[in-house]
This record gives structure tokens, sequence and C-alpha cells, in this order.
């Protein structure tokens, strides 16, 4: 079965570890090199266990750590080619990029297979991720998504554990510090998903049979723990579902 763990999640960075009995990936590598590496050490993990790291887009925060972990450890980088673009803009990183032509593409890494899928955000191109294992385990990614799509709903369906998003609580963005063109931006189709998109989504996949649901990409400003957990617990009580909730820590491990 697949084993998921955020290394860390946030606007300051977000990394992602799945893995097999005998594969290991990360989907993004955004705050450091030395945070990534130390949270993979707490896993009792080095990184050159990882066989392949999967890019969602080309954002800062997803890719920061990429540079300085090439030079330390020559690893596949998998990426759509918009984002690449990007990616591959004066960084080192470039040399080892595996670049897919358009967005949709999968992947076998050893005993793991990842198949990408379209998510709305303003980026130059953004994905979200299925990973299954050789036992059709299969676990989920999606982040930073405006809006969620029928294709999210259709590719995370069958997902034993997701990764999803719920980024932010409208009432704290709209009276919050944000100035207006980056409050439109947050809850524009193509930024991020607010708790009540993301429980909405959350309830679908749990009747299709998701045990376990990870909140991640909170805002620091714009949410907190216990609104995005009411959310997800007002509409799984009316829907009479009862997944496992978690919340990804902005800068520690959560395990699935």
């Amino acid at each position: 079965m697949i084993r998921v763990s955020t290394l860390f999640s946030g606007s300051s960075g977000n990394c992602t570890l799945m893995r097999s009995e005998n594969t290991a990936i990360l989907i993004d590598a955004g705050r450091n090199c030395k945070a990534v590496c130390e949270a993979l050490r707490r896993e009792n993990m080095d990184i050159s266990d990882i066989s392949a790291i999967f890019v969602t887009h080309e954002h800062k925060d997803h890719i920061s750590a990429l540079d300085v972990m090439m030079r330390k450890c020559p690893i596949p980088i998998h990426v759509t080619s918009p984002s690449a673009r990007e990616l591959c803009r004066g960084r080192s990183a470039a040399e080892n990029a595996c670049v897919h032509r358009g967005v949709l593409f999968e992947e076998t890494v050893g005993d793991l297979t990842v198949r990408s899928f379209a998510l709305p955000h303003d980026s130059a191109a953004h994905v979200g991720y299925v990973v299954c294992d050789i036992d059709g385990d299969k676990a989920g990614l999606a982040t930073d998504m405006g809006f969620p799509t029928v294709d999210a709903l259709e590719n995370l369906t069958g997902c034993r554990q997701v990764v999803l998003e719920s980024n932010h609580d409208i009432s704290m963005l709209m009276h919050g510090p944000y100035p207006q063109f980056l409050k439109d931006r947050v809850r524009g189709r193509g930024g991020h998903l607010s708790n009540e998109d993301s429980a909405r989504l959350g309830a679908r996949l749990a009747l299709s049979g998701t045990e376990t649901i990870c909140l991640a990409h909170l805002s620091a400003e714009n949410n907190t723990p216990d609104l995005a957990m009411n959310a997800f617990s007002r509409i799984m009580d009316e829907i009479g579902r009862n997944p496992i909730i978690k919340i990804a820590k902005r800068s520690d491990i959560t395990d699935l």
C-alpha cells in the first residue's frame, strides 16, 4: 500500500512524499534543500532514496529546493512542457528535467505509476497527480486550484488517500489584510480552493470510498486549522460519512 506524508505545506513551501515498499517519489520540492533532507531523515530516508520528483507547477513555493537538491543528488524531475520553460530558465535542475509534452502524461517509476491531470491555476500549467502501486492502491494530490473541476473529481475518485487544498476561509479572506487585487486573485478561478469548496469536493470523494483526506496549503493569513476542519466536519455529518481528516502541518511532517 502507498504511504503518503506531507513534509511541509503552504505558501512557504510544499513537498509531499509518496512511497511503496520499494519506490519513493516526491511531489514538488519547495522551501529549501536542507528542509527536504531533514524531513526525509525524520522518515528514515536519504535524498538518494528518492527515485523521481514530480512538479505540479513552476511557482517558487513548489520548486525552490530543486537546484541545490540536484547538485547534491541528481534525480529525474518530471514536469509539463509549459512549466518547464520557467523551471529550466538558468537553473541547473534543467539538466535532470524529463519534460512531458502538454500537461497530461503517465510515467512508471519502480513499482509506482504516476498520472497527471490538469488543474486551474494562474501558472503556465498546473497539474495534480494520481499515484498507483502494483496492487492497485491509489493516492492523489490536488492543490493550488481555483475551483473544483470535473477532471479533479474524476481523477481523484477511487483514491484511498487524497492530499487536497483547503486554502482559505472566505470571510477571513474578504475581511483580512490582503489588498483587493490579491483577494480577487485568491478567490478567482485561477486562484486557490476555499474551505467550503474543498469540503464539497472532499464529500464527493468520501462517498466514492476515499478513506483519508489531508487538508493542505492552508493560508497563514486567511485560514486556521479549526476553520478548515469545521467546514469538513459539517459536510461529512450531512452526508453520513466519517473519513479520516488531517491537517497538513506548515513546517513539519504529516503522515496520512
